[in-house]
């Protein structure tokens, strides 16, 4: 069943989105269901470097993957943004059978309220959360090795003007929001709690503050695994989903399921 958004808001969903896409990738082919984006400065920065698929393409998980070695050729992983969730889930154990592995990403918008401030949070320099960012890294991704992903990640966030807002003890940072902002929109695009501090109202003081930061916008979006709890908290700070999209992505060493 299609999910019951408004289809303006959604719309202005993917558009930020493709915005996102234009700004950072330098080769933009367009095919029958989709585009190929690529950003060949950043090979390893897989949001970057994908076949996005805009409607129900008619076609097998087989044929998909087909195209896919074809299109991100030289690339180590392969990887698919679908914008039709129905689509993507009529495909999802095909993929899974294959050792692809798939995110249903709930795409949220912000109220325009504020909610009272938390725990004080302070905006930091890009490079004052790295250690973090290599825990999220590792919690994430246990199987998978990083590569040149943090060093293209920093220099992508950069070129956006992210801000990045961090909770300290002890004199140093457990928790880290990014935001980026274009035009008259904006995304808080990463919230990370260091293991070790969660369950302790960070993670909702980080959000917090970055909606507080993101100041006067027409839109502010998050996006959350649709599957886990981090929607909830999300709600509860004014967010309603706007428009629900998957990732399915072929790892570096992605083996097929047995049988």
């Amino acid at each position: 069943m299609a999910d019951d958004f408004d289809p303006e808001v959604a719309t202005r969903a993917r558009a930020w989105r493709t915005a996102a896409l234009i700004a950072v990738c330098d080769t933009v082919t367009p095919w029958q269901h989709g585009t190929v984006w690529l950003a060949t400065r950043y090979p390893t920065y897989f949001d970057f470097n994908l076949v996005r698929v805009d409607d129900d393409p008619g076609m097998t998980v087989g044929e998909l993957t087909t195209f896919a070695e074809d299109a991100l050729d030289g690339l180590i992983h392969r990887r698919f943004d679908f914008d039709s969730i129905e689509a993507a889930e009529a495909r999802r154990a095909g993929f899974h059978a294959l050792g692809w592995r798939s995110l249903r990403l709930l795409w949220m918008r912000h109220d325009g309220n504020k909610p009272a401030a938390g725990l004080p949070v302070e905006e930091v320099p890009y490079d004052a959360v790295q250690d973090l960012r290599v825990s999220w890294y590792d919690e994430d991704h246990p199987d998978q090795i990083a590569g040149s992903y943090h060093e293209h990640a920093r220099e992508v966030a950069l070129r956006r003007g992210v801000r990045v807002l961090a909770v300290n003890r002890g004199g140093r940072p457990v928790a880290f929001a990014h935001l980026e902002r274009a035009g008259d929109a904006a995304e808080i695009t990463q919230v990370y709690v260091h293991p070790d501090h969660r369950g302790e109202g960070i993670g909702t003081a980080m959000t917090r503050a970055a909606i507080e930061a993101a100041g006067k916008v027409r839109d502010l979006w998050i996006a959350a695994d649709d599957e886990a709890r981090a929607k909830t908290l999300y709600a509860r700070l004014g967010f309603s989903p706007a428009w629900t999209a998957m990732e399915i992505t072929r790892w570096p060493g992605a083996r097929a399921a047995p049988g």
